[in-house]
């Protein structure tokens, strides 16, 4: 067994101990949704991962051609990329408002500017 095959889900691992590591220790809340984007972008690397097959071609029928990748997994990340997106775009708006309220963005801040 070759462990160059198995690259993407060391990549994959690495991406969501530091989007965790980012998430968990970090107080600001525009770094905690730059730790949110990586965890998501190793949720895409360990969907896709295993969609792509060796010696395989696109789903054409072809009397040619026995093996063929399945292109559900890329459809499939397409749409939670544009979620991502929208997900982000969301807090970082909800960031600005809580800037504007409050006068800052680190979340231990929050409650002693609120009293």
């Amino acid at each position: 067994m070759s462990y160059f095959g198995l690259i993407n889900y060391v990549a994959a691992i690495l991406l969501i101990t530091a989007g965790l590591y980012i998430v968990l220790s970090s107080p600001n809340l525009v770094k905690k949704l730059v730790g949110l984007s990586i965890f998501q972008t190793s949720a895409y690397l360990i969907f896709v991962a295993p969609g792509k097959i060796f010696g395989g071609t696109v789903p054409v029928l072809d009397p040619n051609f026995f093996t063929y990748s399945s292109p559900l997994p890329h459809v499939l990340i397409l749409t939670a990329i544009v979620v991502g997106v929208a997900t982000l775009s969301l807090g970082l708006a909800l960031a600005v408002r809580i800037n504007e309220s409050f006068g800052t963005i680190e979340e231990d801040k929050i409650p002693d500017v609120d009293e």
